[in-house]
């Protein structure tokens, strides 16, 4: 079984009450600049780049079911496990591993709200070292494809009113006037809400209360009644929008793993440049 054993977006506090449940997989993607500081006890820490292709120009893009198959064997993960990511940062990292679990069809995971710079903020225990992972017998499938969009289903989807493709880049990456690719600018009609205005300006990076964002969210048409795709460049900040909308109730709510990095480089690909639909305020 993979059901959540906490919510799935968990304050420290939580957490904390928890760390010695058998069930919990405490997973750290810190920044390579602080893989010698203390650490949550009991958490194990993974390299990001173990979670993505790194194939140019996508390097974002999803692995396959072998490669994840070797991953979370090693990292010791099973059916009944409930893994609690977080990052040093601002959680990007850590909700990417969580949105490839969730493609992969296990829903046992949960975000540690603010990572390990909210832990440290309220001066809970850490370790000086990492734990070693116990290896398992993991057998990953890609199960949940509803989690997940491609190019083709973009491209099918771009005149749909039900279907909101959310590019989370910067105002400067989406107008076309920060160039990561070949080419600048953003996919036609796509809307863009950066996705640190997710964060909360008092407590970062802690996500923002879930009334507000509802509110924030619901006045730039950003509404649960549509299907919504999150993209970045490679899907790093995307997941963490991908996350917060999840928890925040959004039932039908797709990731683009190519982001911008596949799209920009392809070009049989539409794009607009400028303005668009750039939200503000």
């Amino acid at each position: 079984m993979t059901e959540r054993l906490l919510p799935l977006v968990v304050e420290p506090e939580q957490l904390e009450h928890h760390l010695t449940n058998p069930r919990l997989l405490l997973i750290e993607l810190s920044s390579q600049q602080s893989q010698t500081s203390a650490c949550i006890p009991g958490a194990i820490r993974l390299d990001y780049s173990a979670l993505v292709s790194g194939e140019p120009p996508a390097t974002g893009l999803l692995p396959n079911e072998a490669h994840f198959t070797e991953l979370f064997s090693a990292l010791g993960l099973t059916e009944e496990s409930h893994v609690i990511a977080y990052d040093d940062e601002r959680n990007a990292r850590a909700s990417r591993l969580l949105w490839t679990l969730d493609v992969l069809g296990h829903f046992g995971y949960s975000l540690l709200n603010g990572g390990l710079r909210a832990w440290r903020a309220e001066q809970r225990p850490l370790e000086s070292t990492p734990r070693a992972p116990a290896p398992s017998a993991y057998q990953a499938k890609l199960r949940n494809l509803a989690a997940r969009a491609d190019q083709n289903y973009i491209l099918r989807h771009l005149d749909d009113a039900r279907t909101l493709v959310l590019d989370v880049r910067s105002p400067a990456e989406y107008r076309g006037e920060d160039v990561r690719a070949a080419r600048g600018g953003h996919i036609p009609r796509a809307v863009n809400f950066e996705w640190t205005r997710l964060i909360d300006p008092e407590k970062p990076p802690r996500l923002g209360a879930a009334a507000a964002l509802r509110e924030l969210l619901g006045a730039h048409g950003i509404t649960p009644d549509k299907t919504i795709i999150t993209h970045c460049h490679s899907h790093q900040r995307s997941a963490h929008t991908y996350l917060a909308l999840k928890s925040l109730g959004y039932p039908n709510v797709r990731a683009y793993d190519g982001s911008w990095s596949e799209w920009g480089n392809n070009s049989d690909l539409p794009i607009e440049v400028g303005q668009g639909r750039q939200s503000t305020g």
